[in-house]
């Protein structure tokens, strides 16, 4: 399974739904997920991938994490992975 369909099962868990049913478009809230359920899929991302996401629940737009669809939090998730692979 790779980073993509991983990030996209995680999302699914949290809605409730399949992952097939998930599409890169979607925003966590088309998808039912609420402020909880995106901060419980925030942490899963990070335990499956031993990462720490920088997302600030308390002041999501002030994070340097895009929670505005499935596909930016993809993407934010590969960068985070890519940074975590090369060395400072």
């Amino acid at each position: 399974m790779d980073l993509r369909d991983r990030v996209i099962a995680i999302i699914a868990e949290q809605a409730m739904l399949e992952p097939s049913d998930v599409t890169p478009e979607q925003s966590p809230a088309d998808l039912g997920i609420d402020s909880l359920g995106l901060v419980e899929s925030i942490f899963a991302i990070e335990e499956a991938f031993d990462m720490s996401v920088p997302f600030n629940a308390n002041a999501p737009e002030e994070s340097d994490f895009d929670i505005s669809s499935v596909a930016a939090i993809i993407a934010a998730v590969e960068r985070l992975v890519q940074e975590q692979r090369t060395p400072a």
